[in-house]
């Protein structure tokens, strides 16, 4: 044995020597058609309203949410994912403004289908929590309890006022049970065969969605711990996932998605449909207080998060850094 026995053969560090290198071994690509942008419409306002604990997102004006997708479409972004917030006094038990076909949403789904046809998708969050007075993603019964059946009646109902609208894909968010079903049944009925159902598989109660109650204007009182899925429950997310699927889902989602990469990673391995995943508010709000104490590099920060997720099976992956981070794409920063 020389004296140079010792040293290792094998030398992974080969395939790291420069950024070409890297780049060309690459296991995991991001590409900004990767990327869906969340926005949200504010009834009633004349300037975009900043929210405060998301630096850089606002609820948008009509007239601004229409350049926004301009923008995202311009940057290679795949998809706008729109969430409506109507005027407080329009709120009720029911949630009315989310199936008034002159409602916030249905209004911003046609100016931004008007803005770019169908060369972005535009999809709908169907849910009925941005509407009601009490806050809570159904109706409730005379106990305060959010009723499933009579909540997917007005899921029905929603379904078909977006699609009229001229939405491409509906998000169910609400975790009602049957609610992907239903909604197909309802969309077919009226001649949209052709709009899809994103169906939000393993949606879960979790601590991250804070900031977006703020985004919404959120009315909720207490949690939805009975509808939304519990942070320490893996099997539920297969079986809603078996269930979904069975009732017509054409793509699924798991959110929140950092926290639940392993969720992530195990629905992708079970299905042959699109999956995405959803880079929530809080996870948004946590790398921009932290880049804004200086304390980790935001862009690197945005792109390795992104990357992460898709690195653990998410196809298509919604997030507030859409077009900026399909920007940095396009300028090879990764």
């Amino acid at each position: 044995m020389n004296s140079y026995g010792s040293f290792p053969g094998a030398r992974p560090r080969r395939l790291r020597t420069t950024p070409a290198m890297r780049r060309m071994v690459a296991e995991t690509r991001l590409d900004p058609a990767d990327l869906i942008l969340p926005a949200f419409v504010r009834e009633g306002v004349s300037e975009p309203v900043p929210i405060g604990a998301m630096p850089g997102v606002v609820q948008h004006t009509r007239d601004t949410l229409r350049r926004a997708a301009v923008e995202a479409l311009e940057a290679g972004v795949s998809g706008i994912m729109l969430f409506g917030v109507p005027e407080d006094e329009k709120k009720d038990g029911l949630g009315t403004a989310g199936t008034d076909p002159e409602g916030i949403l249905q209004v911003a789904i046609r100016d931004v289908r008007a803005e770019v046809g169908d060369e972005l998708v535009i999809m709908s969050d169907l849910c009925l929590d941005e509407y009601t007075d009490h806050g809570h993603c159904g109706v409730l019964d005379e106990d305060r309890r959010v009723d499933n059946d009579a909540t997917l009646e007005r899921y029905a109902e929603m379904a078909q006022v977006q699609a009229d609208a001229g939405v491409h894909v509906v998000g169910p968010s609400g975790m009602m049970d049957g609610q992907v079903g239903v909604i197909r049944d309802a969309l077919d009925t009226i001649g949209k065969e052709d709009v899809s159902v994103l169906a939000y598989t393993a949606k879960y109660s979790s601590a991250f969605y804070g900031p977006f109650r703020e985004a919404v204007g959120s009315s909720l009182k207490g949690d939805r711990k009975t509808y939304q899925q519990d942070p320490a429950n893996l099997r539920e997310s297969l079986r809603e996932l078996a269930l979904d699927l069975e009732e017509g889902a054409d793509m699924v989602m798991v959110k929140p998605a950092g926290p639940y990469l392993d969720v992530l990673a195990k629905v992708a391995e079970a299905v042959d449909v699109p999956v995405a995943a959803y880079q929530i508010s809080g996870e948004y709000a946590m790398v921009e207080a932290a880049a804004e104490k200086g304390w980790i590099d935001r862009e690197k920060a945005i792109l390795e998060t992104l990357t992460g997720i898709r690195r653990a099976g998410g196809r298509m992956i919604l997030t507030y850094w859409a077009t900026e981070a399909a920007r940095m794409l396009a300028a090879g920063r990764r």
